[in-house]
């Protein structure tokens, strides 16, 4: 995929980040109540369970978690693959009237929440939609923002942001890879 140019975060910045984050998600939805998280697979999801645990921890109650795979709502599905792989959209509970908190690792170009949007739409009408993200790296080509961010780390577009998870890669880390061109 490319050389590694830079580490920008190990396992206890990324621990860090999530626990701030649990943080100001509760302080801005004052509370938890009608609070879910949704994770963005694949590794949103990850991340979703670490901050529902987290406020949990801190607010002494569940915070439900469901998983979202958007697939078929890419504007770029055919571009991916002529035959892509679908995983399970998990999500146990009613969206009307909830406040959510979609979850993903990496904030680029706003094509894949606006992806997440429709598929939650889908699903119910929420009260609120807000964005978590660890990682926010710039070049959006939509106007999302993300409303909780873990750390932002400016890019070239001839750069990737990598991040690896305990529970998906089995280490903890968030690099920038430099893309030669061809790659």
């Amino acid at each position: 995929m490319g050389r590694v140019k830079a580490q920008v975060m190990d396992g206890e910045n990324i621990r860090r980040a999530l626990y701030r984050l649990s943080h100001e998600i509760t302080e801005r939805n004052k509370g938890v109540e009608d609070l879910v998280l949704i994770g963005i697979r694949t590794r949103g999801v990850p991340l979703a369970q670490r901050l529902a645990k987290l406020i949990g921890e801190h607010e002494d109650t569940a915070i439900p978690v469901g998983t979202l795979d958007i697939t078929f709502y890419r504007d770029d599905l055919t571009l991916i693959s002529p035959q892509p792989v679908l995983h399970r959209t998990d999500v146990p509970f009613d969206l009307n009237g909830l406040k959510v908190v979609l979850v993903d690792d990496v904030l680029y170009t706003g094509r894949t929440v606006r992806a997440a949007l429709d598929a939650i739409m889908d699903l119910g009408r929420p009260s609120m939609i807000q964005l978590a993200v660890l990682i926010d790296r710039g070049h959006r080509e939509l106007p999302i923002r993300a409303d909780f961010i873990g750390k932002n780390v400016p890019t070239s577009k001839r750069e990737v942001i990598q991040v690896k998870l305990e529970e998906v890669d089995g280490e903890e880390k968030v690099l920038i890879l430099e893309v030669e061109p061809g790659d």
